[in-house]
């Protein structure tokens, strides 16, 4: 196979690691069915990168409600795929000690992840701007609710998914932890990630600062693989068949 030496190598980091963080980026989720961003055919191609913008939000979030059910509900029925129940599976080793993602979709927790930290939020919550009520659209009544008011809460204000818009703030407790995590690793490892967005991409940084042997598996090159102790440039699914040969 292709990339065998360098994948044997990392399983060898793997095998020795006491603390092995890992980030994700959305290459994670496109083999489950969801877009990326920034590809060609990607979220942005249609809607552009303002769809995300938090101003532009306020002044016509019908716009993003559009988005939003052609788009972002879809994520709620997505199944995990390979790539992420290899990473529930060496957490259960003992290995990966917690997972980042810049991901939406919930898709690391309900592959049965534990240690999550979603750096960019999770599309399954929403909160009125206005009274603070939340709604869980796992929940098909909430779900219902939502969707057939225009997203708009019982009171009558605006509700916004609990996800990072452009112009806001990452939640301070999902950062810390993610930093944290970082800083305490002897491998890190990003995974599906371009690694353009900061502050994210800082986190294999300070992991490398730290110490820690620093992984980058991609279909694609990235601007941190000349900075990387490993680059694996390969099928994020293949990735995920071939190391779990391993363990």
């Amino acid at each position: 196979m292709e990339n065998l030496e360098e994948i044997l190598t990392l399983v060898s980091w793997l095998k020795n690691s006491k603390f092995t963080t890992v980030l994700t980026g959305a290459g994670v989720s496109v083999p489950s069915g969801i877009p990326d961003f920034r590809s060609k055919n990607g979220v942005y191609s249609k809607w552009g990168q303002e769809i995300f913008d938090i101003d532009l939000f306020h002044q016509n979030p019908d716009r993003f409600y559009e988005f939003a059910k052609q788009e972002l509900i879809k994520m709620l029925d997505v199944e995990p795929n390979e790539i992420h129940y290899l990473l529930a599976y060496l957490e259960k080793l003992n290995i990966v000690k917690g997972v980042i993602t810049q991901n939406i979709d919930n898709l690391h927790k309900k592959a049965g992840s534990q240690k999550v930290a979603e750096i960019h939020g999770n599309v399954r919550t929403w909160s009125c701007l206005k009274c603070g009520k939340r709604y869980d659209l796992f929940n098909s009544q909430h779900k219902e609710f939502l969707i057939d008011r225009n997203f708009r809460c019982e009171c009558g204000g605006v509700t916004k998914p609990d996800i990072v818009f452009f112009g806001e703030m990452l939640p301070l407790n999902e950062y810390s932890k993610a930093e944290n995590w970082a800083k305490e690793s002897d491998v890190f490892i990003a995974m599906g990630t371009s690694l353009v967005v900061y502050p994210a991409a800082q986190l294999p940084i300070y992991a490398k600062h730290s110490g820690a042997k620093l992984c980058i598996v991609n279909k694609n090159e990235t601007a941190f693989d000349d900075y990387a102790d490993l680059a694996i440039h390969i099928d994020l699914i293949d990735f995920a068949k071939e190391v779990k040969r391993y363990f």
